[in-house]
This record gives C-alpha cells, structure tokens and sequence, in this order.
C-alpha cells in the first residue's frame, strides 16, 4: 500500500484528489493548515482506515514516512492569495523546500500543481509548456504567479542537482463542487451571484477569455501524471482547451440556474489575462489524456451543489 501525502489535502482540488486516492487503496496523509482548506471537504473520509488528517502549514518542515508527495498547498484564487501576499510566496517557495526536502529524506516521488498563471498575460495563444510567459514580477497578482514560477524552478532544479523524482502539472481553470463559494473565481462568482439573485459581476466588456476543466477530469490527468515513467517530470499543461467568453459563461449559468440576474460591468483588475487556452498537445501524446466533461455538464454538478450551500444542506 503506497503512503501518500497530499499538501493542500482539504481544499477543493486536494479534497478530490484524496478521494480517489482513498478509493484506490493508498494510505493517505492529508495536510492542510485551513486558511482556504476545510475539514468538511474531507468529513466523509474520517471513517475511512486509510485516511488520516493533520493541520499543518507547509512553511514549516514535515517529517512523515510517505512514498509519494502531492504539493498542492497555496491560496489560489486572487481574493485569497491577495490577502496575505507574503505569506502566499511563502508557501510556495518555503513550501516547496520543504517538501522537496522531505522528499529528498525519504527518497518519495513528489509532484508540484503549478499554474497557468506561470505564463501570465501571455503573448502566444495556446500556451505550450516551451512558453516562458509574460509576467508582472511586482504587481499585486505577483505573490502567486512568481511563488509558483519559484516553486517550479527549486523543482527542476533538486530534480539536477539531486536526481530527485519530480512531477510537475500547469493546471488551468478547474472549477467543480468543492469550491469556495467567495473565492472571487469566476465560476463561483457567477453560480452564487446567480443562485443570489444579484447582479452579475463582468469585469471589463466580458470578451476575455477562458478555458475551464472540470475537477475529475484535472484530477484523473494528476494520477496519470504521478504515474508516469521517471525520466518523464513535465512540466504539462493540464486543462481543457475549449474556450469561452466570460459573457458566454455568464449566460451559461444563467441557463442552469434559472436566474434572473443582470450583467453589471466593472473595470478590468490590474493584471488580469486577456485569453488563457492550454495546448494539451503533450497531455495527450504522453499522459493518453483528455478532458471528457462538457462545460454545461460540469457547470449542472457545481450548480447543484452551491445550491445545497444556499440552501444551508451542505
């Protein structure tokens, strides 16, 4: 039975990932020191005897016996990881020293959720992973997107200097249910504005662009990832390339929900992309995966349940 630890193992995507690596059999560590994070995400695994919890924060070491590492601990929407910029780098950056150091102690297999936003307000659409990217190193969204460009770079380089086993995956847009419903992400924006009755939020004339993975899909591309032979370590783009406008998303959800609201427009935040779309093109020849869930499909899934939270049943 593999031992595995999932930093960030209470948040949204960490939740997901937990569970299907309780239902595979693994015996599961799940970290999370709750900033974002919540136990009730991962309340239905108490019971199970492979799983175990423990509150802990990522700038601190870890000493733990696992075989594979999971780091997915950092805020990752702008009104969290805004909030405590410095503590944000911290947690990639200091995060991932510590986790690499763990890794490097107990020889384990260890795999780093980067981001899309590695690449910025980029200039070449799709992204590849060959892309460098186009990023403010001093603007207010700096925090996340140059702590996961560090996180990425001490990655690469234990994986020289050490030999170490790394994974590294660029996720884009995943939305799903799990998600916290003031996230500021657009997705939960729009759900809860809608299922509120309240204005929609736009920011900017709404053309910009966006592609949204639904969480199963992200996590079944993490597993495949993580299984990888060895001298495979990424970094790959995983996402789903279709591509939307926020006014298409903001009449999508209205469609699911119901709703009445209206569209109110507001100027565009410092910094925010234009258009982000992956090129899954190495997803797909190495990994054998693509995204399978449809956009109206997963929106119905994340919809039900932000209404079981409105509704005050979850």
């Amino acid at each position: 039975m593999n031992k595995i630890l999932v930093t960030g193992g209470a948040g949204f995507l960490g939740s997901h990932l937990c569970d299907r690596l309780v239902a595979q059999g693994a015996d599961v560590l799940c970290v999370d020191n709750y900033f974002t994070g919540s136990k009730r995400n991962v309340a239905h695994l108490f019971s199970k005897p492979n799983f175990e919890l423990m509150r802990h924060d990522v700038t601190f070491p870890l000493y733990v016996e696992v075989d594979r590492i999971f780091n997915l601990a950092c805020p990752a929407s702008p009104i969290h990881y805004q909030f405590d910029p410095v503590q944000t780098t911290k947690t990639s950056v200091h995060g991932a020293i510590n986790m690499l150091g763990l890794a490097k102690r107990v020889k384990a297999r260890i795999l780093q959720a980067s981001t899309s936003e590695v690449y910025g307000d980029p200039e070449i659409h799709p992204q590849p992973e060959s892309y460098w990217g186009k990023v403010n190193p001093i603007g207010i969204r700096s925090c996340y997107d140059e702590g996961k460009r560090c996180a990425e770079t001490l990655f690469f380089d234990y994986f020289r200097q050490h030999r170490l086993q790394i994974k590294v995956v660029r996720i884009f847009n995943t939305y799903g249910p799990r998600m916290h419903p003031d996230d500021g992400r657009v997705v939960s924006n729009f759900i809860m504005q809608a299922l509120r009755g309240e204005d929609i939020t736009i920011y900017g004339d709404g053309q910009q662009t966006r592609s949204f993975c639904y969480v199963d899909d992200l996590i079944e591309a993490m597993l495949r990832m993580m299984d990888t032979p060895a001298d495979f370590i990424g970094p790959v783009n995983i996402g789903n390339p279709s591509e939307f406008t926020m006014l298409e998303l903001a009449e999508k959800v209205l469609a699911i929900t119901g709703g009445k609201s209206r569209l109110s427009f507001k100027p565009l935040p410092e910094d925010d992309p234009k258009q982000r779309q992956p090129d899954i093109g190495l997803a797909k020849s190495s990994l054998g995966w693509e995204p399978k869930v449809a956009l109206e499909d997963g929106l119905r899934e994340t919809v039900a349940y932000f209404r079981g939270l409105v509704s005050g049943d979850k």
